[in-house]
C-alpha cells in the first residue's frame, strides 16, 4: 500500500482496505485497551506502575537488524543514536531528532527503537532517540527543555539544521512542535522540517469533548488527555493557552507533514494545526489513514500501513533535504 501524494497544502484520505493486520490491532484496541483506559486511572501514583508494564513488554521485542546504536549521555538525560550500519557517521550529512510519545509520562528510547531504527534505515540517516525527562517528575514544559538540549548538542556536534527534520508521534509530536517554537524564539535557526505523527498539538483537552472523534477513537478516551494534562502542565485546573504549539507563533516554522487516523480523537488538533498552518503561509500536508489506529506506525512499525506511513515520511525528510540544499547552491 502507498500513501497519496499532496502538494504544499491539503489533506489526503488513504483510500485503501486495512491490512489484516490493522484490522487485529484495531479490534485488540477496541476490545481490550479502550475499555481498561476508561477505567484505570492515570494518576502521579500510577504513572510509574504504566511506565515499567509498558517496558517489560518492549523487552520482548528483538532489537532491530542492520543498526547500529550509539549511546550519549547529556545532564540528567540521555540520547540513542541509531544508523544504518555501515552508513555514514557524520551528523554534519543530516539526521531527523525524534521524541518518542507515550503521553508525556510512558515509553522510552526501547519501546520507540523500532520505528527510530525504520526511518534511519529509510533516509540513511542518523536518528537521534531523545529520553528525555517525563512525567510526574518532569513537567511538560521541562520535557520540551531536555528535547532542546539535545537540538543544541546537535548543532554543537557539527549538524547543520539545514539537514535536520524534527519528527515525533502523539506526545513526542507535541515536543517537536513545542521543541522548534522555542528553538526559533531564542534565536537559534530553524530546523528544515517537521512530521507529527498522530501528534498531540492542543492541550485544551475541553475543545475536544464535543469532536465527534472524541467517541470514535479506538482507544484513547478525553479522561486520560485530560488527566495528563492536568498532572503536565496546569496550575489549579488553569492551562496556559501558549503551552500549544497550535497557539504558538506558526509563520517562522518551517514545511509540516501531519498524519494521523481517520477516527482518533488527534486528527482534531491535526486538522487546526493544518488550518493555521495555511493561514501561516506555511507549506504544510495532512494525511488521515483509514482503519488504523493513533500512532499505528509508531506501534508496530512492520504493519503495511506502518511501513507505508513510514516510507511518506522518508520522502518528506528527502525531500527537504534537497530543497534546501538546493536554495543554498541556487
Amino acid at each position: 500500500m502507498v500513501a497519496i501524494e499532496v502538494g504544499d497544502s491539503g489533506v489526503v484520505m488513504n483510500p485503501d482496505r486495512p491490512s489484516g493486520a490493522s484490522r487485529i490491532l484495531l479490534a485488540t484496541c477496541l476490545g481490550v485497551v479502550r475499555p481498561a483506559l476508561r477505567v484505570a486511572p492515570i494518576t502521579r501514583a500510577t504513572i510509574p506502575i504504566g511506565a515499567v508494564a509498558i517496558d517489560t513488554l518492549a523487552r520482548l521485542r528483538p532489537l532491530p537488524r542492520g543498526i547500529d546504536r550509539e549511546q550519549v549521555a547529556l545532564n540528567g538525560f540521555g540520547l540513542e543514536i541509531l544508523r544504518p550500519a555501515g552508513g555514514s557517521r557524520a551528523l554534519r550529512h543530516g539526521a531527523v531528532l525524534y521524541m518518542h510519545g507515550g503521553g508525556f509520562a510512558i515509553c522510552g528510547l526501547r519501546t520507540h527503537r523500532p520505528i527510530a531504527a525504520s526511518l534511519a534505515r529509510r533516509t540513511g540517516l542518523p536518528v537521534v532517540n531523545v529520553d528525555y525527562r517525563q512525567l510526574p517528575a518532569q513537567s511538560i514544559t521541562q520535557s520540551v527543555e531536555d528535547c532542546l538540549a539535545a537540538y543544541r548538542w546537535l548543532l554543537r556536534h557539527g549538524a547543520d539544521p539545514a539537514r535536520i527534520v524534527f519528527a515525533g508521534d502523539s506526545a513526542g509530536g507535541y515536543l517537536s512542535f513545542a521543541t522548534a517554537l522555542r528553538a526559533i524564539e531564542l534565536g537559534l535557526p530553524s530546523p528544515a522540517g517537521l512530521i507529527g505523527l498522530s501528534p498531540l498539538l492542543d492541550l485544551d483537552y475541553r475543545a475536544k469533548q464535543d469532536y465527534v472523534n472524541a467517541a470514535r477513537d479506538p482507544y484513547i478516551p478525553i479522561s486520560a488527555l485530560r488527566s495528563l494534562v492536568r498532572i503536565g502542565t496546569e496550575a489549579d485546573h488553569r492551562l496556559d493557552p501558549m503551552l500549544s504549539p497550535v497557539n504558538g507563533a506558526l509563520a517562522s516554522l518551517p514545511p509540516v507533514l501531519l498524519i494521523a487516523a481517520e477516527d482518533e480523537v488527534l486528527r482534531y488538533d491535526c486538522e487546526l494545526m493544518a488550518r493555521r498552518l495555511t493561514a501561516a503561509g506555511v507549506p504544510n500536508a495532512l494525511e488521515l489513514w483509514r482503519g488504523q489506529v493513533h500512532a499505528f506506525m509508531s506501534i508496530f512499525p512492520n504493519l503495511p500501513e506502518g511501513r507505508a506511513a513510514l516510507a511518506r515520511v522518508s520522502r518528506f525528510v528527502r525531500a527537504r533535504l534537497e530543497q534546501q540544499e538546493q536554495a543554498r547552491t541556487a
